[in-house]
């Protein structure tokens, strides 16, 4: 083993902040580059300000803050997976479309559920409001 892959495995409080810089990275990487990206970035700030001028309950809160982290993150390994195909393969392959397309796919599935539970929350209220 290298001197280098050991300086790597070591733990260190200076190596945690160079992780979290890392991540950093990734997220500026996909809100630049993509475009599902910028639109999660809007659809928060809306469910973000749905809540606090619905004054949702702490739940409600709870279950739109775990939905909104589970869409970017989702999204992100969506992202990470189609880098990670093109780098090994720029051909049209078989299973490079399957790779791509299932990681799309997951990340269709949380929004589209996501967006139900969204509506369940807010619908009612803003019903409620209008009426």
């Amino acid at each position: 083993m290298s001197m280098e892959s050991k300086e790597r495995k070591k733990f260190s409080l200076r190596r945690f902040f160079i992780s979290f810089k890392y991540s950093f990275d990734g997220l500026k990487y996909a809100y630049l580059n993509e475009q599902s990206m910028l639109l999660h970035l809007i659809s928060t700030i809306i469910i973000i300000v749905l809540g606090i001028f619905f004054k949702i309950s702490l739940i409600e809160w709870i279950i739109c803050i775990t939905l909104l982290t589970c869409i970017m993150s989702i999204e992100l390994l969506n992202t990470a997976i189609e880098a990670t195909v093109d780098l090994v393969t720029k051909e049209k392959r078989e299973l490079a479309k399957i790779a791509k397309d299932t990681s799309s796919a997951s990340a269709g599935m949380i929004s589209i559920f996501s967006l139900v539970v969204f509506l369940l929350i807010f619908v009612p209220k803003i019903i409620e409001f209008i009426g």
